[in-house]
Order: C-alpha cells, then structure tokens, then sequence
C-alpha cells in the first residue's frame, strides 16, 4: 500500500463527529474487507438497530450491482457503502429509493466536483459516457415494523484505468479519471451523506 493509500483512509469517528447527528450516519462502521456492504449491514442489524446506520468497506470481494452483476471495488479506491432505511413504504415502492439514490449520487458529483453526470436508470450514474457509480436497493419485509431497506451505492473514486478490469476499462471510469486529479474521499463522503440525509428527509416528507 502507497503512502498515498495509507493517508487516504476513512475513518469512522471522524466521519460521524462532522455529520453533527444526522439521521443517515448517525453510526458509521468502516471495514477493511467485506464481502458486499449490503451484506455486512444485514449481519450487523437486529430489530433494535437505529435507522440511518452506514457501512463503508475499503475492498468488496463481492460487491454486487442491479441483476446480481458483479462490481469491482479496488481497494482504497472508491466508495462503497450501504446505508440501513426504515422508510415507511410499501415494498413494491422501492424503485423510489433507487431513484433518490441515483439522483443524490449524481447531484453531489456535479456540485461538489462540477462534472457533468447523467443518469442511466434505474440505478446507474455515467460521467463523459462511461458508468462512475451504481446503486442497489434491496428490501427486506419485517413483520409489525417498518420494512428494511438496504441502500448500497458503488462510486468509483480515484481509480486509474489499470485499475478496472480488461472487460469493464472501455466502459468505466472514476471521477479522478474524469477530473484529471485525485479526490480527498473522506470530504466527499462526507458531502454525500449531507445530501443524502437531507433529501432522504424530503422524500419522505408528508
């Protein structure tokens, strides 16, 4: 691992200090190895867990997108994330999640890193042609409460075009990529769950 890695870690505690108790992130678990976020966070919930709970893992061994096709997560690289929801809607509705995921994605990308995204629904977000993020909603139905939602999202951060497989180079690309220049990771993840948070809020907002 470079000097260049080993400085730009996530780090838990001082993500959750500077969200300042907002609902999204109001606990953050940040894991070296996983095999999915999603999954790591249905392991880790029980019928007390509070709504808003976010896993971040610096490498997936089996992160997964929309159909149960595979993503790439390089180590250090990225973001991928999963946030637990207890949205007070019907499962057949969550293609509303899905589209406020793809919308907040791409929304913080062009404000806080003035790019140009556009969004390929349902669920994935192309800067300059090519896919830099996806996102994957997965509903679990929970007797006498609100359902489970698992919101996952997959943000292709400061790879190099060596770092994406052969298959997925022509069709990939990171916001570094894009940007010509790397991207401080724990900012914008901060600046994402902001914005997630806030516009999670207005989604639900009677």
């Amino acid at each position: 691992m470079s000097a260049v890695d080993i400085l730009d870690r996530l780090v838990a505690a001082e993500l959750q200090a500077q969200l300042g108790g907002l609902v999204i992130g109001r606990e953050i678990a940040v894991l070296e190895t996983t095999t999915s976020t999603n999954d790591s966070i249905l392991q880790m919930t029980t019928r007390e867990t509070n709504e808003g709970l976010v896993v971040f893992a610096e490498h997936q061994t089996a992160g997964r997108g929309q159909r149960r096709n595979r993503w790439e997560s390089a180590a250090h690289k990225g973001l991928w994330f999963s946030i637990l929801l207890r949205p007070e809607i019907v499962i057949d509705q969550s293609a509303r999640l899905t589209v406020w995921l793809a919308q907040t994605v791409a929304s913080t990308i062009e404000n806080e890193l003035s790019l140009r995204p556009i969004i390929k629904a349902p669920s994935d977000v192309h800067v300059n042609g090519r896919k830099v993020a996806g996102v994957l909603v997965e509903m679990r139905a929970q007797e006498k409460a609100a359902h489970l939602a698992i919101a996952g999202i997959g943000i292709n951060v400061n790879q190099t075009a060596e770092d994406f497989s052969e298959a997925l180079r022509p069709g990939a690309i990171s916001v570094a990529m894009a940007l010509d220049r790397p991207v401080d990771r724990q900012k914008f993840a901060l600046a994402l769950l902001r914005n997630l948070d806030r516009s999670y809020r207005e989604l639900l907002a009677p």
